[in-house]
């Protein structure tokens, strides 16, 4: 009777979330670089967005990936606004089992849909600059689409498993999470039962993905590299060069933190966990905050269109 007692509360339980560990006396002055964050990622996005689809001009494969870009990273906003700015502008810390359960999914699944995107707008740079020719053919509206919506398939069908491997746990542990959100290798640990299966299929996916992901976008940049060294043009060499440097930059704000972040949480000590902390804010807030900022600068026929909305 005691057990199933015992067993009924670490069903019902919630997680506390944390803030800023050693700061929470600050946390309201705190929330003013966040709230600042999302709104400059709001608005950032939704004007790339806004520019895009109502300039035909602007309705080419490189664009196209980049309003897709756009919707992943309002996404991931949305899913982590509640609890990170809950957390310092309230002090709400407590978040139910299914709330968490749902937090990680979309968290984890938009992560992996960026990725994607991000390898899509690789393969744009690889056709444009190694078969310019075939551009046109190669990548055409058609052809977006349907790869637009296989790489969100399988993120959603890779991640979907990971709430219901989790609610069968028990979590009669201590419940505070180390983050103002749910992420699956956090939340695993706190289970009082064997997580071997959830750690080995954590893995598998993220290798999958993100793993596979980043070695195709660092193979298209191989041979991207070896195309432009191949032109006698110095000037031409260099334009080409300079078409890719936005989506560089986009590649390592998202994949330097994506790719440290599971790495401490796996084999991580206690002197790591403010580089943790860190690390997970940085994940999740800057590549939707510089991404825009990154693009409008180097696109002059994207910073001409904003300049032309904002100062008519």
């Amino acid at each position: 009777m005691m057990s199933a007692l015992n067993d009924t509360k670490s069903n019902s339980a919630v997680f506390l979330l944390s803030g800023i560990p050693g700061q929470e006396d600050v946390h309201l002055w705190i929330s003013i670089p966040f709230c600042l964050m999302y709104l400059i990622s709001i608005v950032g996005n939704s004007v790339i967005l806004f520019i895009i689809k109502t300039d035909p001009s602007l309705h080419e494969p490189m664009y196209i990936f980049l309003s897709m870009l756009a919707i992943t990273d309002l996404g991931l906003l949305v899913a982590t606004m509640p609890t990170i700015l809950g957390i310092f502008l309230f002090n709400s810390r407590e978040i139910s089992l299914d709330a968490c359960f749902s937090q990680l999914f979309f968290i984890h699944s938009l992560s992996y849909i960026e990725s994607s995107m991000l390898l899509l707008m690789a393969f744009d740079r690889f056709v444009a600059i190694c078969n310019p020719l075939r551009y046109a053919s190669v990548l055409n509206l058609p052809r977006i689409a349907k790869m637009g919506q296989l790489f969100v398939l399988r993120a959603v069908a890779l991640i979907f498993p990971l709430p219901f491997l989790l609610k069968r746990f028990q979590y009669c542990r201590a419940n505070v999470l180390s983050h103002s959100f749910c992420v699956h290798q956090e939340v695993m640990k706190l289970a009082c039962s064997d997580i071997r299966v959830n750690s080995i299929y954590g893995l598998s996916i993220a290798l999958l993905t993100v793993g596979l992901d980043s070695l195709l976008i660092f193979l298209s940049y191989v041979r991207i590299l070896r195309t432009v060294l191949s032109i006698t043009s110095h000037v031409e060499s260099l334009r080409a060069l300079n078409t890719c440097v936005s989506h560089l930059c986009a590649v390592l704000l998202f994949y330097t933190p994506m790719l440290g972040l599971p790495v401490i949480h796996r084999f991580g000590n206690s002197s790591s966990h403010s580089l943790q902390i860190v690390l997970g804010y940085v994940y999740l807030l800057v590549p939707p905050l510089m991404n825009p900022i990154v693009y409008s600068v180097k696109s002059k026929y994207l910073r001409a269109r904003i300049i032309r909305v904002f100062f008519k």
